[in-house]
């Protein structure tokens, strides 16, 4: 669990990022092997393939293990979130 609400916040925005990130260089990826499929030089799509895997997977990880949706661990709710 996150110490303080700014290291909770840089580890729920970095997830934020990775995961669209992740997703464009699957997009750059699979281009790529389609080019490659095609006939001509598509570049290296396996390591973009790599690495969007990572990127995607961390992202998710820290968003879920940050409990981005409920907010920083530990927060005092108000009225109106009680009742929620």
């Amino acid at each position: 669990m996150a110490s303080s609400p700014l290291r909770w916040y840089v580890r729920a925005q970095l997830g934020v990022l990775l995961l669209p990130a992740g997703l464009c260089l699957f997009g750059e990826a699979v281009s790529r092997r389609t080019l490659q499929l095609a006939g001509s030089d598509g570049g290296p799509w396996w390591w973009y393939g790599t690495l969007s895997l990572i990127a995607i997977n961390a992202g998710v990880g820290l968003m879920i293990e940050s409990g981005l949706l409920r907010g920083y661990p530990g927060r005092k709710k108000t009225g109106s979130e009680q009742q929620d």
